[in-house]
């Protein structure tokens, strides 16, 4: 990825409607799933514990470390959830916590993050590096 830097605008400005590729159910079309929760926060396409299919059922709750970093806390359905830490180093996002390392990839404009079995689709936009910077 030389040449560009990996900027995460993750949820700041809200959720576009991403695609939920081979969803099995109507809900989970880019048209008809919700893209923010009843509380107001962001939802994101997920797959947890080797699902299959990616649904928008992760809802991302924002806050900020003691640095002033951007944190995401991703919420499964199922109760459990992870933290990601918003890097500007081109990869977009690392795991705040726990041992296993988050892997990245831009794929079709979006931010596609997996940590062991889950699996993240996040908003993303690739801006030019600044060489002079």
């Amino acid at each position: 990825m030389r040449g560009a830097w990996l900027v995460v605008p993750l949820l700041l400005a809200g959720c576009k409607a991403g695609q939920a590729s081979d969803a099995p159910t109507a809900a989970a079309t880019p048209s008809e799933a919700p893209t923010v929760a009843a509380n107001g926060n962001d939802l994101i396409e997920c797959a947890i514990h080797g699902g299959q299919w990616f649904l928008r059922e992760c809802e991302v709750e924002k806050s900020r470390d003691e640095a002033g970093a951007l944190v995401l806390v991703v919420h499964h359905k199922d109760g459990g959830f992870r933290r990601f830490k918003v890097v500007t180093d081109g990869r977009g996002l690392e795991t705040a916590d726990g041992f296993e390392q988050a892997q990245t990839a831009v794929v079709d404009g979006r931010l596609d993050v997996r940590v062991g079995d889950d699996r993240y689709r996040f908003p993303a936009t690739i801006k030019p590096h600044d060489k002079s910077a």
